[in-house]
């Protein structure tokens, strides 16, 4: 799980560096297109038999994954990484207070104090965007509340193989990434084809997104979910590394004291799951935004 959360801080900071390069929607096409391969060839590799119509959790689960993944993807480039997987890793969180209106479960009053926590780290860590009209910190939130969604639905998919799974949202969510260029066809700004660093970084988005699955899903496979998901949250730690060493950022209190206010309370709603839901099962950690196996 170590391994895979550094995995997948790689992939988060190379995709924020490809702002400088092209526009988010490329790097998103990139990065769905290049696991959507990946999964196929170890799918048929295995005899997997791939799963596209039936059930209709399924769509549920890659519809929300892939909405989650195209705000994730458009906030990149506008937030600091660290603070953006900060904030879609609110998704505990979110699926305790859905659980209210689709599992007609009550929230406690520690999912309360949680909801609470969450709320000051918006105003700690991202009152400087939103005061400049940087809403990228909304949409990042939504993010999170999509993936909350798509985790509602995931007990229910415990029969289909988690290749033909990963398959299939990667498959819907390579759709989404090409419809959301479709508001800016004409002005899309794609890497130069002369240049070899985008399109090696790219490779990257692809490799690391991958290697972070298979890690993500052999870690589930092989220990407790509700520990193993409160490891997964080093990727923020494993992302404020990567923005110390690669872009010299310094954290002042505020930004650690936000981001502590987020992690806390998500991991100890994974740790104590019964007090947030009761037959939706553990809370797996979403490695990144929909990629949930």
């Amino acid at each position: 799980m170590l391994a895979g959360s550094l995995s997948f801080a790689f992939m988060s900071t190379l995709a924020h560096a490809l702002r400088d390069y092209c526009d988010w929607q490329v790097v998103a096409i990139a990065r769905t297109a290049l696991v959507l391969v990946f999964g196929i060839l170890l799918a048929l590799s295995a005899g997997v038999k791939l799963v596209w119509l039936r059930p209709r959790t399924l769509w549920m689960r890659s519809l929300a994954g892939s909405v989650s993944l195209v705000c994730t993807f458009y906030a990149l480039p506008r937030l600091n990484v660290s603070d953006l997987l900060t904030l879609t890793n609110t998704f505990p969180i979110w699926v305790a207070v859905l659980s209210w209106p689709m599992l007609r479960e009550l929230p406690s009053p520690g999912v309360c104090l949680a909801v609470a926590c969450a709320a000051a780290d918006v105003w700690l860590i991202q009152q400087p965007h939103l005061e400049a009209g940087n809403f990228a910190t909304v949409v990042a939130l939504v993010s999170g509340l999509f993936t909350a969604v798509a985790m509602i639905g995931l007990h229910r998919l415990q029969r289909i193989d988690v290749r033909a799974v990963v398959v299939h949202f990667s498959a819907v969510g390579l759709l989404a990434c090409l419809a959301a260029t479709l508001f800016s066809v004409d002005s899309l700004r794609l890497p130069d084809l002369a240049d070899s660093k985008p399109l090696l970084m790219l490779l990257g988005v692809g490799g690391t997104a991958t290697l972070g699955q298979l890690l993500l899903t052999r870690a589930f496979t092989s220990g407790p979910p509700a520990k193993i998901s409160v490891i997964g949250l080093t990727q923020i730690v494993f992302a404020m590394g990567l923005e110390i060493v690669v872009d010299g950022r310094s954290f002042n209190t505020a930004t650690l004291l936000g981001m502590a206010l987020v992690i806390a309370p998500s991991a100890w709603l994974m740790l104590h799951r019964h007090e947030a839901r009761a037959d939706v099962g553990p809370l797996p950690f979403a490695g990144y935004p929909g990629d949930v196996p």
